[in-house]
């Protein structure tokens, strides 16, 4: 996870975050105050006959749904305070939407990079991983929209530098999770700047968002940027070392990912639809803190770029 020339050097670093970042890892409190273990939330939903209908009997007869996140992303995905088991806001949807389509969700830890991949090689059922619906991925992978989010900064608390836009960023250091629209706004903005004549920006992309977090907790980066609830969960998780600077950018929706030709589709978009009406979809989304993001009307492939 650190790209350091000390292994000695990395591992304090490393204990000293953990001890910021429990929420990341394993730690007890990883589950924070809304333990999936313990709450209605996170239990599957009443099967809806109309919605199961819909599913392709080659799906039914699996019964399980392989379900893939990123789990160093809390509030929306991360391994909870068993060392081993998915938690958090896409996997708590994932088991309400597929007990809707009468199905079970076995939610895996993959690399955030590798999931699109997975899903295209048909290794994986779905993609719940805080995915912004993009063309471009649109390209390899269908996407049902279920979430609004944008992208924030945030800095050391003392000392961090003021951004307000991607301009601002020119002459700093950024670090992002790898294969995230954070990591490919900052290097473009980097030529931007070197473009105008101005420094350039240093991205430094980390396997999963604990990375990240380490690198500006260590200093090695001065600037990170994520969605913005994953930003906000960060900075209120950091017992004061984090803030958010400016104001976040570029709202587009979070979509689940799902593997071409797969005719998951059109049931996941009706059982979301259900978990509208009966009041579960917003109640997954109050127990994270991120009811800003709630959508209304969810569509298949709304990529707005």
């Amino acid at each position: 996870m650190l790209n350091s020339a000390s292994r000695g050097g990395a591992m304090i670093v490393a204990l000293a975050a953990a001890a910021v970042f429990a929420a990341c890892g394993s730690d007890s409190s990883s589950s924070s105050s809304g333990s999936a273990s313990n709450s209605s939330t996170s239990q599957a939903s009443a099967l809806d006959k109309q919605v199961a209908a819909q599913v392709p009997a080659s799906i039914k007869s699996k019964g399980t749904l392989t379900v893939a996140a990123d789990a160093s992303y809390p509030p929306n995905e991360f391994i909870g305070s068993d060392g081993k088991t998915v938690e958090g806001m896409d996997a708590d949807l994932a088991k309400a939407l597929t007990g809707v389509m009468g199905l079970k969700a076995n939610v895996v830890n993959a690399t955030f990079d590798g999931i699109i991949p997975g899903l295209a090689s048909k290794k994986y059922d779905l993609g719940m991983s805080s995915f912004t619906d993009t063309k471009e991925r649109e390209k390899t992978v269908d996407f049902v929209t279920y979430l609004s989010a944008g992208t924030s900064y945030y800095v050391k608390a003392q000392g961090g530098p003021t951004i307000n836009t991607l301009a601002d960023l020119c002459g700093h250091k950024v670090a992002a999770e790898k294969g995230t629209t954070q990591a490919t706004d900052a290097t473009a903005q980097g030529k931007k700047c070197t473009a105008a004549g101005k420094p350039g920006v240093t991205v430094s992309v980390f396997p999963d968002q604990n990375g990240a977090n380490l690198a500006l907790s260590s200093g090695r980066s001065d600037v990170g940027m994520a969605d913005s609830p994953v930003a906000d969960y960060q900075v209120k998780k950091s017992n004061g070392q984090f803030k958010l600077t400016g104001k976040s950018y570029g709202t587009a929706p979070y979509g689940i990912a799902i593997p071409k030709d797969s005719g998951l589709d059109k049931p996941l978009l009706a059982a979301l639809k259900a978990l509208m009406a009966n009041g579960q979809y917003k109640a997954i989304l109050a127990k994270w803190g991120i009811s800003s993001g709630a959508i209304t009307n969810p569509q298949i492939n709304g990529a707005t770029s």
